[in-house]
């Protein structure tokens, strides 16, 4: 085969649904740090700092998470078992949808409920959609252009979300009144019902996977099984990349995602507030949140183009990780023991560089399980590995950092997500020594299904 052929119109458009996937999948990921503190204010009465606040804040980020674990897990099986585009449709479906009901929450139970739906949702769609572009595009170096650049686009999610949640404190008094008021947490929830509209529009252009869809109509797909990720031939495999998830996840659930909430005790963002109304106060750390999530978003983008440059260059995936896991082992947590305790300024720069380093590595997990597992473990595989890993496991390290905040100095919200910065940091770069490194032979054996 010589060079790389052109895409087609249908590559295409599966590269621009999977894009929009992505972006929507980050969009309705982060918009939990933007809005739970006026959310909780609002539906409890709870206060910033008091157990309450923190209890359900934990309860928040991480049973969501637990219930897109489990229910994830089960849509990488029905990934394998149906087919990579119907499981995708459907996914993008459930958590748009159920993110834009969960603007018109009236408790805290029914946020939570809603919340869970769309985790569900986010959590599937990550694998079908990572599947499914794996198997459509084949041939090594465009493969890896195609996942990388596509999943730099779920950092366009985050600058997305960080815009609406701006443009919803700034101007939300000029839309419709949900419930007597114009609270802009509930239209930034709404807005996640974005991504079904060009979904509905695109969907009869949609082919299924050529790989899956080829061996599904000569008989010879194997049932998948999550048993079979424990054989002695991907038992490694399976273990390390699950741990390994898993610290990606914490890095970002237990500090990063912490980071709008540890903006407003930063003695400038107290100046600013200083003598105004209550109502001005909370949009003025609204703002400022917002505007350094927005530097932790672009952070994110460059490193996950970063990465995609770098995973068609370096051929050992250890290394590509290496690339970004040695750095923010030391960055990464000193960004939380001082600037983000006392250096607005230096804070957005610092976040920046958090975010390039812990969110590059969402990328590589992207690029690297398609290429470890069989085709029809692919799915079963990527879910184990990103959803009881990364969504389960992971997630739980921002339940972690709230609990041991009342155990730092100060009750230092900021010193814990350094705590546990570098905890799961420490513990990815150790597990990075085990990672095995992709099969030839099961690329070999993947790329004949291609006729």
């Amino acid at each position: 085969m010589r060079g790389q052929r052109q895409f087609t119109f249908v590559q295409w458009t599966v590269c621009v649904i999977a894009s929009i996937g992505f972006a929507f999948d980050i969009y309705e990921l982060l918009m939990l740090p933007l809005i739970v503190r006026p959310a909780l204010s609002e539906l409890i009465g709870a206060r910033p700092g008091t157990p309450e606040f923190e209890f359900w804040v934990g309860i928040l980020f991480f049973v969501p998470a637990i219930a897109g674990g489990l229910f994830g897990l089960l849509g990488g099986y029905l990934t394998d078992l149906l087919g990579r585009r119907r499981v995708l449709v459907w996914s993008i479906l459930l958590y748009a949808f159920s993110a834009s009901a969960a603007g018109f929450a009236t408790s805290i139970e029914m946020l939570l409920f809603l919340r869970c739906t769309t985790f569900v949702g986010v959590c599937v769609e990550f694998v079908a959609a990572v599947a499914w572009l794996a198997e459509l595009f084949p041939e090594p170096k465009q493969r890896e252009a195609v996942l990388g650049f596509t999943q730099a686009f779920s950092s366009f999610g985050g600058l997305l979300v960080t815009a609406a949640n701006y443009l919803a404190i700034r101007y939300g008094e000029f839309l419709p009144a949900i419930y007597d008021g114009h609270e802009a947490w509930r239209y930034t929830l709404i807005s996640g019902v974005i991504p079904a509209i060009p979904l509905i529009i695109i969907r009869p252009f949609l082919p299924e996977s050529p790989q899956w869809a080829e061996k599904k109509a000569s008989g010879t797909l194997q049932r998948p099984s999550v048993g079979e990720l424990f054989s002695p031939a991907l038992r490694r495999t399976t273990i390390v990349t699950t741990l390994m998830f898993a610290c990606s996840y914490g890095a970002a659930f237990g500090a990063l995602q912490h980071t709008p909430r540890i903006v407003p005790a930063l003695p400038q963002v107290k100046e600013l507030a200083a003598g105004k109304p209550p109502a001005e106060q909370r949009t003025i750390e609204q703002t400022v949140a917002a505007e350094v999530n927005g530097f932790q978003e672009l952070g994110g983008l460059a490193g996950r183009f970063l990465l995609a440059m770098l995973a068609i260059f370096i051929a050992s995936r250890r290394t590509l990780l290496r690339v970004f896991q040695l750095p923010g082992l030391i960055l990464i947590p000193l960004v939380f023991i001082y600037p983000a305790r006392d250096n607005l300024d230096l804070l957005k720069w610092g976040i920046f560089a958090a975010g390039l380093l812990t969110v590059a590595q969402f990328s590589f997990w992207g690029n690297y399980l398609p290429r470890v597992f069989p085709v029809h473990l692919r799915g079963t595989g990527e879910s184990f590995a990103a959803n009881i890993g990364g969504r389960m496991i992971g997630t739980s390290a921002a339940l972690l950092t709230t609990s041991i905040t009342a155990w730092m100095p100060d009750n230092s919200l900021a010193l814990a997500a350094a705590a546990v910065a570098l905890s799961v940091y420490a513990c990815g770069s150790i597990l990075c020594f085990w990672l095995p490194e992709p099969s030839a032979e099961l690329q070999s054996n993947d790329s004949t299904q291609k006729a």
